[in-house]
């Protein structure tokens, strides 16, 4: 029976199958869905465990002897078969139709192997396997999936964020979900359970970047153009991630709009300025720059943001380093 990922814990909730196939090229999803599987056989008695890979010198009647093979306390086992080329071959196709044509009922079989092509999802070993246990095949996540992972990911260790830090990690992780668990390790540790603030997420995810990138931002708004050409050059050349400049740039564009609607409903500057976490060292430098753009100014850039956006996604063509140099030019040289 074919499952999805989501559906493992409920299925484990109503007792096992005495099989167990995972499929894919993602391998945290991969190993911690392994990992259920095994603590819920364990729960279940089945307290020896048998690993066997599968390597250019593998005999698949190893599978069959540990099948019959019983421990001298007649313990329920677990058969735990790694599959890295996702292929059993042909004497691996015979061994797998065999098994699945001899149950008994002390054995739990796992496998967790590579990719399968389109095709093995038809041959006679699949199809054994599919019938006598459940069968979950795991993708790489990408755009929201990767998002509602991430957020799932956070609320397990009592963290959260909103839509534009999520973006941000996801940015940053490319979607190799090893990565960002790692970091959201790291956010947890440094912050403990709570609400992550983009800044909070910017700092120590973007960790190899962000001095960089905030020199680029104070650049930006002092106006020097040679200086903010040099910096988006060198953050280009060393392989920072677009979406991280672009994150920055429109923040600061959204926290000046936001501070001049503030001051122009009749907020005092300080008042806006605390509201929006400008602190003393920077207020003069705001000051200046607001004072140099108009709301139709910023406006533009937001727009040039989503420009920039929808290369970065490949949506518009065009280069998306072009569009954020654009971006930043106007920032400083507007008047």
């Amino acid at each position: 029976m074919r499952i999805k990922l989501g559906q493992l814990t409920a299925e484990l909730k109503k007792g096992l199958k005495p099989i167990y196939f995972i499929t894919g090229d993602e391998p945290l999803q991969l190993g911690e869905m392994a990992d259920e599987i095994r603590k819920a056989a364990r729960l279940a008695g089945y307290d020896n465990r048998e690993v066997i890979t599968v390597d250019a010198n593998f005999e698949w009647n190893q599978l069959a002897f540990l099948a019959d093979s019983m421990s001298i306390f007649a313990d329920k086992k677990i058969i735990d078969l790694r599959l890295p080329s996702g292929v059993p071959g042909t004497d691996g196709a015979k061994a797998l139709v065999s098994y699945c044509g001899r149950l008994q009922e002390d054995n739990l079989l796992l496998i967790t192997a590579g990719k399968l092509a389109s095709a093995a999802l038809k041959t006679r070993w699949f199809e054994a396997l599919d019938k006598q246990g459940i069968v979950i095949q795991v993708w790489p996540l990408e755009g929201q999936d990767l998002i509602t992972w991430l957020q799932q990911r956070l609320q397990q260790r009592g963290l959260s964020a909103d839509t534009d830090g999520l973006r941000l990690l996801a940015s940053r992780v490319e979607g190799n979900l090893l990565a960002a668990a790692q970091e959201i390790e790291k956010l947890y540790v440094l912050y403990g359970e709570g609400n992550l603030s983009q800044q909070q997420i910017f700092e120590v995810v973007a960790d190899n970047s962000r001095y960089d990138v905030f020199k680029l931002i104070d650049s930006v708004l002092s106006g020097r153009v040679d200086r903010i050409v040099k910096i988006l050059s060198g953050l280009r050349g060393e392989g920072i991630a677009a979406p991280v400049v672009l994150w920055a740039l429109t923040r600061e564009a959204r926290s000046l709009i936001k501070i001049k609607w503030a001051i122009a409903s009749g907020q005092s500057r300080d008042l806006a300025y605390k509201n929006n976490q400008i602190w003393d060292k920077r207020k003069q430098l705001i000051s200046h720059t607001l004072n140099r753009l108009s709301d139709k100014d910023l406006t533009s850039i937001l727009k040039l943001g989503a420009k920039a956006d929808r290369q970065i996604k490949g949506q518009q063509s065009g280069d998306a380093w072009e569009t954020l140099r654009e971006i930043c030019l106007m920032f400083g040289i507007v008047k």
